[in-house]
């Protein structure tokens, strides 16, 4: 099964459909999304950045800590996973070394963008991107690089916010020349500039977009996005930003009252947990191998 998670997106890209792809961080959220009947997850660099290190997304994140998540997230689920490797860590060499990598670690997609080292949040100001040959090296560089041809190439601008929309649509058109599999135009500003990627490129080649709480999107709505021939809607924080307040919540309480009496019927407690990560069955696996039974 977890071998076919590559053609699985495949397919889902060739379906025509728009997938909704939240993103995740570990072994439990991806979890959660699995058993949420999702179709696909994003291992998210930003959320990535803000779980596991306290950090925000500004490019902290090293290659190898991306491709221990991403091992741990496909021994938990056989679900197809999108890979944010940000810039590819380094130069086209760098970027080679990255997709073998992450693609042994059981990714499914990868997403590759043109922001100069170390890279920032795609929404947050003083961005810089690299010239537009730098980058169709390095996309050559990762369809060369990797052992699956169903391993997705989404190559990413974040020109919009530096250069313009014209250049943006520009290097969008070259990075598709040089053989990626699907793109992304990085924080569009009006509803007018989504309609012209999607009428330019959405016929031609699976287009994602970023809903991010707080990002300013143009359009946050599903169907309004199928519309406008997107394929992958990614929410890479929505999982967090819900997650935040929460704990905040009961912690409060906790420093409150010392305990969290009052907050129970909206907790599970750790039979819940156990039920939910499938105890219960790794017992019984772990039982077939008792031989002394």
């Amino acid at each position: 099964m977890k071998a076919k998670h590559r053609e699985q997106l495949a397919e889902l890209l060739s379906s025509g459909k728009l997938i909704k792809t939240p993103g995740v961080y570990d072994g439990l959220s991806a979890l959660l999304v699995e058993q949420a009947g999702f179709e696909a997850a994003f291992l998210s660099g930003g959320s990535l950045s803000f779980a596991r290190f306290g950090r925000p997304d500004m490019g902290l994140v090293c290659a190898s800590e991306v491709a221990d998540t991403v091992a741990i997230i496909r021994d938990r689920v056989d679900l197809p996973l999108i890979v944010d490797m940000d810039t590819g860590f380094g130069n086209a060499l760098n970027v080679q070394r990255t997709v073998r990598d992450l693609e042994r670690a059981g990714a499914s997609a990868l997403q590759l963008e043109d922001q100069v080292l170390p890279k920032l949040c795609g929404h947050m100001a003083g961005k810089a991107v690299i010239g537009c040959e730098e980058m169709l090296g390095k996309i050559k560089a990762a369809v060369d690089a990797r052992e699956h041809d169903d391993t997705a190439i989404i190559a990413r601008t974040d020109a919009l916010g530096v250069n313009g929309f014209e250049d943006a649509m520009e290097r969008a058109q070259r990075y598709r020349e040089a053989g990626a599999d699907a793109l992304f135009i990085e924080a569009p500003v009006s509803s007018a500039q989504m309609t012209q990627i999607g009428q330019t490129f959405g016929a031609h080649i699976p287009l994602v977009h970023n809903l991010v709480e707080g990002g300013g999107s143009p359009v946050t709505d599903y169907d309004e996005l199928q519309s406008l021939g997107y394929r992958i809607a990614l929410y890479p924080v929505a999982l967090l930003h819900s997650f935040v307040p929460r704990a905040r919540e009961v912690l409060q309480e906790i420093q409150r009252s010392g305990n969290t009496q009052q907050m129970r019927e909206s907790m599970l407690e750790l039979s819940d947990m156990n039920t939910l990560l499938g105890a219960d069955q790794l017992l019984a696996a772990g039982q077939t191998y008792d031989t002394g039974s």
